[in-house]
């Protein structure tokens, strides 16, 4: 029997809370009808994508430094907070205060909690249990900020209930399935199930009204392995299904993720956005543009940017896309392009040249690896250009994608360059070195800490600190893997078959710090002054609460 119809609008997910600075938010929802969504007085009208609706709220005027607790009314009606809630009220806290500023970061987030099996063995939710815990705690305690390195949704691995809800949609009633491998989403619609699964928890909701989220994508956002290769795109393209995919993934990361991304200055700037804004209320549906950008992003990356700036006072936040914007020519491999890669240098100087005092590269994929999988993914990244359509490097292209050779290490000038200007920056080449530049990671199911030891000449401290997954798991063999890439004995072995092939040595080197750490985790940066320390909390099966397991400085004052 269907549901009554509500007289009034409803609330499908957020609020999310996104772009904050020290005088403006963005408010971010999804409704279930067109409607206007009003929070703190300010208004927006919903826009409609797919025959689905949603509305960015920008809220400015407040005050540096301030706490402004919010609510959100559609139509009038109060529909945020429920009355139902147990979760402190949510908050818009801007930039400018005294004390400490708290990072939150992690990535690969599978589904939610409670669409999840007993019998798949996931350990409890990090991101459900660290809501838990800070709900609990004083605001003063709380993160500033939420950064989300990828995998916020999981396109080819579905949890029972979505497989169930997809046999209903594709076709068991009779309709023709869309052409799509099995068991995993095809077009929009099947995409904003995914947000829906993973973002309706209650933990999880409040904690995204509270915390400023800063997001990026990952690979399983669209497919495993995305843009591993020119290899790998030859053959994906080729399939029939591939148009539907990659244009419902684009579309659905846009809305959902992208959008949150940009400050008010940049949504006004941003022609696609403006171009929405001025459809007619009600009667347009933005779907045919937004598919025809994301078309056009995946033909031509240069034709849009996902990589974006956060401002936080002494801190700052360059987040880049190491997926979308590839350069895949086996001759030329890059992980963004020069004009990319010229912005994020320029980001760089600016920061320095503002006096931040913690530099932070956001970037999915970890830059400085295990030594051993470094070693091993520059030796295939030689074999493959060396070999180029010659079986050995078939062979290569197909160890590439069996064991995920595709990190900064496999695009080894891109790897370089970050190393570079990475450098510059700690040796104070474009003026007074900030206390640390820190690169921000996920990906690959474990956590560690490393440290950039060469040059020897820097002035901040550099380190690689990577956090994944938040709710999934590394299988026994993957554990296994990843102690054994941190050995010694693999690092000698990896190393000697780098030179066999001639593989141009990297003049950097790194030191592990700590880890590897496994288990479902989160790491909080925790960042005064110049002085900056890094925590990092598990949860493990049967154990739903966080514990923490490190406690690292990371830079004195």
């Amino acid at each position: 029997m269907p549901l009554p119809h509500s007289p009034d609008p409803v609330l499908l997910l957020g609020p999310l809370l996104r772009h904050v600075d020290p005088v403006s938010a963005t408010v971010w929802v999804e409704t279930d009808r067109p409607c206007t969504v009003d929070v703190l007085g300010r208004t927006a009208r919903t826009f409609c994508v797919g025959g689905h609706h949603y509305a960015l709220v920008v809220v400015e005027d407040l005050q540096p430094g301030s706490t402004t607790p919010y609510e959100v009314r559609l139509d009038g009606v109060l529909v945020w907070p429920s009355a139902s809630s147990t979760f402190p009220a949510s908050r818009i806290r801007t930039p400018g205060r005294d004390g400490a500023f708290r990072i939150a970061f992690g990535s690969c987030r599978y589904a939610t909690p409670s669409t999840v099996g007993m019998d798949e063995q996931i350990p409890p939710d990090a991101l459900d249990s660290y809501a838990a815990r800070i709900a609990a705690q004083p605001e003063e305690e709380w993160p500033d900020a939420l950064v989300l390195l990828g995998d916020q949704v999981y396109a080819d691995e579905l949890t029972t209930h979505t497989k169930s809800w997809l046999d209903l949609r594709r076709g068991r009633d009779g309709t023709p399935p869309p052409s799509a491998p099995d068991e995993q989403v095809a077009d929009f619609e099947e995409y904003t199930r995914l947000y829906a699964e993973s973002w309706s928890d209650p933990q999880v909701r409040w904690l995204l009204s509270t915390v400023p989220s800063s997001m990026i994508f990952d690979d399983h956002e669209m497919i495993d392995d995305w843009n591993t290769s020119a290899a790998w795109r030859r053959e994906v393209t080729g399939q029939a299904w591939w148009a539907g995919r990659i244009s419902g993934g684009l579309v659905s990361y846009w809305v959902y993720q992208h959008l949150g991304n940009l400050s008010p200055q940049e949504l006004a700037d941003n022609k696609t956005w403006q171009a929405i804004q001025g459809m007619a209320e009600g009667t347009d549906d933005a779907e045919p543009m937004l598919r025809e950008m994301a078309e056009r992003a995946d033909a031509e990356p240069a034709s849009i940017r996902w990589s974006y700036v956060r401002h936080w006072g002494d801190a700052r936040l360059v987040m880049i896309d190491s997926r979308a914007g590839r350069v895949l020519d086996e001759q030329d491999r890059k992980m963004v392009d020069d004009d990319e890669f010229d912005w994020i240098e320029a980001a760089m100087r600016r920061a320095v040249d503002e006096g931040v005092e913690h530099l932070i590269i956001g970037t999915s994929l970890p830059w400085l690896l295990p030594h051993a999988i470094h070693s091993l993914e520059r030796w295939n990244e030689t074999l493959n250009v060396r070999h180029e359509g010659r079986w050995r490097g078939r062979l290569a292209e197909k160890l590439r994608q069996a064991a995920d050779l595709e990190h900064w290490a496999a695009f080894g000038n891109s790897f370089e360059r970050l190393g570079r200007a990475l450098a510059s920056v700690a040796r104070g080449d474009h003026g007074r070195a900030p206390a640390t530049a820190l690169v921000l990671s996920g990906d690959v199911h474990h956590a560690y800490a490393a440290e950039l030891v060469r040059p020897d000449d820097l002035t901040s401290r550099v380190h690689q600190l990577t956090v994944s997954p938040l709710h999934n798991q590394a299988p026994h063999p993957i554990r296994v893997g990843f102690r054994i890439g941190w050995s010694r004995w693999a690092r000698r072995l990896t190393e000697s078959l780098a030179r066999v092939a001639r593989a141009t040595p990297s003049r950097l080197l790194w030191e592990k710090q700590a880890g590897p750490f496994f288990g479902n985790q989160i790491g909080e940066l925790v960042l005064h002054g110049r002085s900056a320390r890094f925590l990092l909390s598990v949860t493990e099966l049967g154990r739903p609460d966080l514990r923490e397991v490190l406690d690292m400085p990371l830079a004195d004052a």
